[in-house]
């Protein structure tokens, strides 16, 4: 199935579109008041719920009183896509539609009338990045060289969402093999799919490589998304488009089925729009899995429900390191954030983290290694066998657009046998010392001042993080008043602290309440939206 599916969704009347116009022509050039996550309001039908600010708890709530159905759920984000993602602002965010979505979510309601509700992501289209194997669908990582690569199961954390009850409804857009084709590439952009775009500023970076969950999420085109991460994939976007972001520890979520970039530091998690939609998604993410050796590590945590530590009340007491000193705009809204987290009881303590002069990275070295792995899994049938068939399809077929800004990055670590002695060694060394280097900053700073998180400014986290394998949570602040631009903030913990990390932020979102939707911060993105009341001033 390719992007033409998403083009021709037959027209039906919506959930969550009838409001758009009516708030973007509302919202005032100046202050607009923030609107919290768990105050999305039902639209003027009264059963109906604005997609846009619809939460898991919202959602399940309606389909629990039968106000709503998981089949309705599903069809009207599917016209939603058609509405903001092919036509309309053309976002650009969702590549490709699951066929089986809309049977999925009838098996839901089946499923609920009898009873068996699976948690709180029963019913819940979720939207995953397309570097993640979905039964019956491409993975393709946004390349053309593996537009008709079809895996022959599901990734295993798509099999813990179908477990979960959550109705996949289609795969992401992203920046082509997770950012690693080339240096230079614009995040978003993809020979196969194209150019994201941000929906709170159109002329920025949708960020990172999960640029389409990221956009998706914040447009509501699905009510949770999943990204990948391997050096702030997950947290950049969700930064740049005013999400929850959380980057798990490594081993937390299982890597089978995702096409890499390098096992010692990719994790695929949640961006959503709330802490507790994050939660609910991460508590369905995880799970050991004997393919991926590293998930044994999680151990001690499996099982855990996530949303059993969100508390209003999580930062009394809590000592947090401030590890960033932003300027300006991103100053005013960072300093507002630490205001918050010391009037709900946690204390602030200015650190310092070196986060530069670590060994060089490992990503060349084991990226060849790990997707031939991945290609040596897929049917026989498979296009691409290795990295070597990529690099020379890519050449075979420039032409057509499948390196318009180069491939550095895969014909160098193309040209790196791993296996040599000599490589090995720079190889094993690098990564080890890597990530004992950054545990070891990381740690001495927590254990210095008896700290409980380190925060940073925006995904500042992100590279010190990834190369310890420690988890992350991006949380928004604020917009800039000069253009409405997200600000964001990261809390940085040791390994398999992800409970703690997401109470932090949640304590600190519910006191902030400093979210707001898309269409109130860019309102003239929305404004001429169909359905809705169609304005003279829009173009035909």
């Amino acid at each position: 199935m390719d992007r033409s599916r998403v083009l021709s969704v037959p027209r039906r009347a919506t959930v969550g579109l009838v409001g758009l116009a009516a708030l973007a022509t509302a919202a005032a050039l100046g202050v607009v008041a923030p609107v919290a996550p768990d105050r999305a309001a039902a639209d003027r039908a009264g059963s109906r719920i604005d997609l846009e600010t619809a939460t898991v708890e919202q959602l399940q709530e309606a389909m629990s009183a039968r106000k709503l159905t998981s089949e309705e759920l599903t069809n009207d984000y599917i016209e939603r896509i058609r509405a903001l993602n092919s036509d309309g602002p053309g976002l650009n965010a969702v590549r490709v539609l699951n066929d089986s979505a809309v049977e999925e979510a009838r098996q839901a309601d089946r499923d609920r009338r009898r009873g068996k509700v699976r948690g709180p992501l029963h019913g819940i289209p979720v939207l995953v990045k397309d570097n993640i194997d979905v039964r019956r669908l491409p993975t393709t990582a946004g390349a053309l060289a593996l537009a008709d690569s079809h895996p022959a199961d599901d990734a295993f954390l798509v099999k813990r969402l179908r477990a979960a009850g959550a109705v996949i409804i289609g795969k992401t857009n992203l920046t082509e093999f997770a950012n690693f084709t080339t240096n230079g590439m614009p995040s978003g952009y993809s020979g196969l799919g194209g150019q994201v775009l941000n929906p709170y500023d159109v002329s920025q970076t949708p960020s990172g490589s999960s640029s389409g969950s990221g956009a998706a999420a914040a447009a509501g085109l699905a009510t949770v998304t999943v990204g990948t991460e391997t050096s702030g994939s997950i947290l950049s976007p969700s930064v740049a488009n005013s999400l929850v972001g959380v980057k798990p520890t490594v081993g937390l979520v299982s890597r089978t089925g995702v096409v890499p970039i390098a096992a010692s530091q990719d994790t695929a998690g949640p961006m959503t729009r709330s802490v507790y939609d994050a939660a609910a998604l991460l508590t369905a993410l995880t799970g050991i899995d004997p393919e991926d050796p590293a998930t044994e590590t999680s151990k001690d945590v499996a099982g855990t429900d996530y949303t059993a530590a969100l508390s209003k009340e999580a930062l009394k007491g809590v000592r947090v390191g401030v590890a960033s000193s932003p300027t300006g705009n991103q100053a005013i809204a960072f300093n507002r954030a630490l205001d918050v987290l010391r009037a709900q009881g946690a204390t602030v303590v200015p650190v310092t983290v070196n986060t530069g002069g670590l060994p060089p990275g490992i990503l060349n070295y084991e990226f060849k290694r790990d997707l031939n792995a991945y290609l040596a899994r897929l049917p026989r049938n498979a296009p691409m066998k290795t990295l070597d068939d990529v690099v020379r399809y890519n050449l075979a077929h420039a032409a057509e657009g499948t390196i318009k800004f180069g491939q550095t990055l895969l014909e160098t670590s193309n040209a790196i046998d791993v296996d040599d002695p000599a490589t090995k060694a720079a190889y094993e060394a690098d990564r080890d010392n890597g990530i004992a280097g950054a545990r070891q900053r990381i740690d001495s700073v927590l254990a210095a001042e008896d700290l409980d998180a380190i925060l940073f400014t925006g995904s500042g986290s992100a590279g010190i993080g990834a190369r310890a394998q420690y988890p992350s949570v991006a949380v928004p602040i604020g917009y800039d008043p000069a253009n409405g631009r997200p600000f964001g903030m990261s809390f940085l913990g040791t390994a398999y602290t992800e409970a703690k990390l997401l109470s932090f932020a949640y304590a600190y979102e519910q006191a902030a309440q400093e979210w707001r939707p898309p269409s109130v911060v860019n309102p003239s993105l929305f404004r001429c939206v169909r359905p809705g009341k169609w304005q003279r001033s829009c173009a035909p």
